[in-house]
């Protein structure tokens, strides 16, 4: 009998994807449809756990398009609350929808609402603090309260050894491009896939050139002081004296500065990267070939 209100509670979306042509949307619209978890728990009769094994390989589904609207993140956040209510120690499927949310959809406030709860679920799991973290110090600017989850991460058990340091410099140097740059290698430390790795070394290259953009500044503020007037190029800071090397531009291009404004640029990225938590866009890697590491990740009770 449990098995048959399990089946009709949660399995009944498949029916409607049967008899539709737009499989994909159905699935899609079906995540906005599905009960609050509250409600949906106790009809399971103790199968909680596998219907929340069932509801996520149908998310694995519907995140596995190119592409996604906002409204369908919204119901993919629905769906991902759904699921930690009928499973609230689901850990994987707050620290994935977190990444989703955050990365993907350009959503910190839904990617933190689900990771707070998960924290509050799972206090001992040390990955959700993390990347809370990391969603504080890079896409809502606030490096205290990003230092303060990492330093939770950090008397895990389970927690890597360097986030101790790692949280102490973000406290300290809030706003450095060089704690920045930490912060994204710890994150490449504990990233396999592909796809991911490559918007992690892409951002760190957005960020050396912010790095390299302030010592420069600095350098032209120097050799104003002295010559009374703005280099011609940058070359002319190294002949003065006033900086030992150019650093070169990790994107190929190079570095420019105004002789009349005395500002300095990258021929890549010409728009500056002053904070280094406000996107305009999402990332250019793609979840479906995060996919893979989706599976049915646990057994049930």
């Amino acid at each position: 009998m449990g098995g048959l209100l399990l089946l009709a509670c949660v399995g009944w979306l498949q029916g409607e994807l049967d008899r539709r042509q737009d499989r994909s949307l159905v699935q899609i619209e079906g995540l906005a449809q599905l009960p609050q978890g509250e409600y949906l728990k106790p009809a399971l009769l103790g199968y909680h756990h596998l219907g929340a094994d069932m509801l996520w390989l149908k998310l694995v589904q519907v995140v596995g398009k190119k592409r996604n609207s906002a409204d369908e993140y919204e119901w993919m956040y629905h769906a991902l609350d759904v699921l930690t209510t009928l499973d609230p120690q689901y850990a994987y499927a707050y620290y994935a929808g977190g990444v989703v949310l955050g990365d993907l959809a350009n959503r910190p406030d839904l990617s933190i609402r689900l990771l707070e709860k998960g924290v509050e679920a799972n206090p001992d799991v040390w990955n959700i603090p993390f990347l809370l973290g990391y969603n504080y110090y890079f896409l809502l600017g606030e490096p205290a309260k990003g230092a303060e989850y990492i330093m939770r991460a950090a008397r895990l058990p389970d927690g890597p050894s360097y986030l101790p340091g790692l949280a102490t410099r973000m406290a300290a140097e809030a706003g450095s491009p060089d704690t920045a740059l930490v912060f994204l290698e710890a994150r490449l430390r504990e990233t396999k896939d592909t796809d991911m790795r490559e918007f992690l070394v892409n951002r760190m290259k957005e960020v050396i050139i912010e790095r390299d953009l302030r010592l420069l500044e600095r350098a032209v503020e120097s050799y104003l002081t002295k010559r009374q007037t703005f280099p011609l190029t940058l070359a002319d800071l190294v002949v003065a004296g006033t900086l030992p090397g150019l650093p070169q531009e990790p994107f190929g291009g190079e570095y420019l500065v105004n002789s009349h404004s005395g500002s300095v640029s990258s021929s890549t990225h010409p728009n500056r990267l002053r904070t280094f938590f406000k996107r305009t866009k999402p990332p250019a890697y793609l979840f479906p070939k995060i996919e893979p590491l989706y599976s049915f990740p646990r057994t049930w009770e």
